[in-house]
């Protein structure tokens, strides 16, 4: 653990001096050194990470590197409260049994094959992650995964890596499939209905090129699946003795959400009609919903609270949010950004592209929110030197979310994945077996979002 300690101080502390080398001022330099300890506090010292993000606050504060007023504004508590909103709603989803009867459902298909089945389990992984968010959407595709290949009593690795590469597209679909997308939506001015109409177009795409790569990839393991189910009946291989029951709860649950997104759909145009800032309904419908919840579940009420909210992360997410914006405060990010566009030569297409790959190599190895919080600032600052491009904000959603499909730590979704399958079948993934169709899919689906990014006119 010293020795580990070390290595971040002084990794940190290169850091800084190498800033300084780019012309950065002392402030700036420190911010920066205080930034990256943060965030490699995450990666030699998981328990420990937000410790490091208080420690670290805590010195940028009493150095007056920033302010308590700025501090608190770069903390982004509307990006926080919506998250826990949603984390409440999609706990009381769970609670009333909407991810069993998803599971069921899946199980159920009629006519099952290998093709049919990768199909129906990347379609259903990816929608189910751009509604809810891609932990909670892995978690229940995992289990139905594994349910079926013990019943057909093969290697489920193969359906499970494709089912959370298919979950970590889905999730830059929506607003609602991943952190980084509330992020970058509240940073950058973008509505659900730009999500909707330009990022779920492109993550469909490349939604198709991940089954095709699965396809050819697992190509073993689908002859496998297909040689077992002519060994089973129907009856054998499916769930179907009990049919699907909407409770009363469920279907009330479900209004509660249904409505939600709706609103959070419409949350553009409604605050245009009654005049209201920017993003005012995207975080007060969330509230109105989890007030709602409150009071029909109130003896439940401090449970949805205390349990379904991931509290310390989220905490995390605050403190590493106010150091970013620490970053942009003291001007750093500014001669980042003239750094970056002098390699580039001022080009939109270079420039998206380095952005695109940056924050997708990035992923791979960090996690994704921390490394696009990282990020924000600098694409923020191309605005003041006259680049206000939404292609740039687009390469940073699909950066930090097809990245992480590169390696097994990628994105939470995939740490999530592997702790069940070693928890419930002592299977251990080893870093090469995901990597070669990790990688291979997330080229693949990069370069389709860089072409998509660089030649439609919409996405500039």
């Amino acid at each position: 653990m010293v020795k580990r300690f070390a290595a971040l101080i002084s990794i940190a502390l290169l850091l800084g001096l190498a800033a300084r080398g780019f012309g950065l001022n002392f402030q700036q330099a420190f911010a920066i050194s205080i930034f990256s300890a943060s965030i490699l506090g995450t990666l030699f010292f998981w328990d420990f990470r937000l410790s490091f993000a208080f420690l670290g606050s805590a010195l940028l504060l009493v150095t007056r590197t920033i302010d308590v007023e700025h501090f608190i504004r770069f903390a982004s508590l509307e990006v926080i409260l919506f998250l826990a909103c949603m984390m409440v709603l999609v706990g009381l989803l769970k609670e009333n049994g909407f991810f069993n009867i998803i599971s069921h459902l899946l199980l159920g298909a009629k006519r099952l094959n290998a093709r049919k089945f990768i199909i129906i389990l990347s379609v259903v992984s990816a929608v189910m992650a751009s509604l809810v968010d891609e932990v909670t959407s892995i978690i229940f595709m995992i289990v139905a995964v594994l349910e079926i290949c013990d019943r057909l009593e093969i290697d489920p690795v193969p359906f499970l890596i494709t089912s959370v590469l298919a979950t970590n597209i889905g999730s830059s679909a929506t607003v609602l499939g991943n952190p980084i997308g509330i992020l970058i939506a509240t940073k950058s001015a973008l509505t659900f209905e730009d999500f909707i109409i330009k990022a779920a177009p492109i993550s469909a795409l490349c939604l198709a090129v991940t089954i095709g790569v699965s396809m050819v990839w697992y190509r073993k393991a689908l002859k496998d699946f297909d040689e077992k189910i002519r060994n089973f009946n129907e009856k054998k291989i499916v769930a179907m003795e009990k049919p699907v029951v909407f409770s009363k709860d469920l279907k009330i649950s479900l209004a509660i959400f249904g409505a939600t997104i709706l609103f959070i759909a419409l949350h553009h145009r409604l605050e245009i009609l009654w005049g209201l800032g920017t993003n005012t309904i995207l975080l007060a419908v969330p509230l109105l919903s989890c007030g709602a919840v409150f009071v029909w579940k109130q003896k439940n009420a401090r449970k949805h609270i205390e349990h379904d909210v991931e509290w310390w992360t989220l905490l995390f997410f605050l403190f590493l949010f106010a150091q970013a914006g620490t970053i942009q405060y003291t001007g750093a990010t500014d001669v980042l950004a003239k750094h970056l566009m002098a390699i580039t030569s001022g080009s939109l297409s270079i420039l998206t592209g380095a952005i695109l790959w940056i924050a997708g190599i990035g992923s791979a190895v960090l996690d994704n929110v921390v490394l696009v919080a990282a990020i924000i600032p600098v694409v923020q600052s191309f605005k003041a030197i006259g680049i206000n491009s939404q292609a740039l904000w687009w390469a940073l959603l699909f950066g930090g979310c097809l990245g992480g499909n590169i390696t097994l730590v990628g994105s939470t979704a995939n740490i999530v994945a592997l702790g069940i399958l070693e928890k419930e079948k002592n299977i251990r993934m080893t870093f090469m077996r995901w990597f070669g169709i990790g990688l291979t899919t997330g080229v693949l689906t990069m370069i389709v979002v860089w072409a998509a990014l660089s030649f439609i006119p919409v996405y500039r």
